[in-house]
């Protein structure tokens, strides 16, 4: 297994590694000395149909579907630490204008991708 390799998969168990991510274009106190490139991750979800039982019965009575909120929080830290998997490969140490979108694929299922800009940082000064 290559270094880059080796490291992202140790990202995935130690997720902010020295990985900097900001969803600005720039990090304060920081110079970008290379721009690496776009790099994602993503991950496509779908619902339980137990969970849509609850989420149906929550309804009638409202609040906060928290089996929901859950695996969507869980799948957004997925596509995130792919994002960062992705960087690692490329030898970047920081990802700048981190974005994450949402979509519908089909009935009941959902992407999360994270995308951003992989760049090599160093401290100024």
């Amino acid at each position: 297994m290559s270094q880059a390799l080796q490291s992202a998969a140790a990202l995935v168990h130690k997720p902010d590694a020295g990985m900097m991510m900001t969803t600005t274009p720039s990090i304060p106190g920081h110079r970008i000395t290379e721009v690496l490139g776009l790099v994602r991750g993503n991950t496509i979800r779908a619902r339980h149909a137990g969970h849509d039982i609850m989420a149906a019965l929550k309804t009638l009575v409202g609040g906060e579907i928290s089996e929901y909120t859950k695996m969507m929080g869980e799948s957004r830290e997925q596509a995130l630490d792919r994002m960062k998997a992705d960087a690692l490969e490329r030898g970047a140490n920081a990802i700048v204008g981190v974005h994450l979108t949402t979509s519908m694929v089909m009935q009941g299922a959902a992407e999360i991708m994270a995308y951003g800009t992989a760049v090599r940082v160093e401290r100024e000064g």
